[in-house]
């Protein structure tokens, strides 16, 4: 957790943290998605200093969790595959569907 998080954040984080372990998720990757998820809601809520598009106008944590667990695990929004394909300098990112953008950036991974 980042210096300076409020003990909210900090309860927060262990709680994601513990729920992912019993899932059975390892350790290092528990800690990746309670730190994306606290992180994304302090952007939310103003609580940092900077804050990407996504995490600003992006569903909130606890709405895409809900939708999850009602339709299935459908994997990054659109919004996030495009801006890791911009991150990763994909030509024609701009055309691509969800599906082209996750293909090409799968192809990029290999």
């Amino acid at each position: 957790m980042p210096r300076g998080s409020s003990p909210k954040r900090e309860r927060q984080y262990e709680h994601i943290k513990e729920s992912a372990l019993d899932r059975g998720e390892s350790t290092e990757r528990a800690e990746e998605i309670a730190a994306r998820t606290v992180n994304k809601e302090r952007a939310r809520s103003g609580e940092s200093k900077t804050a990407s598009r996504t995490s600003v106008e992006d569903m909130s944590s606890g709405e895409r969790g809900g939708r999850r667990s009602h339709q299935g695990a459908q994997g990054p929004t659109y919004d996030q595959l495009y801006e890791e394909a911009r991150k990763r300098g994909v030509e024609g990112r701009s055309d691509m569907n969800k599906e082209q953008l996750r293909r090409a950036l799968d192809r990029r991974r290999s």
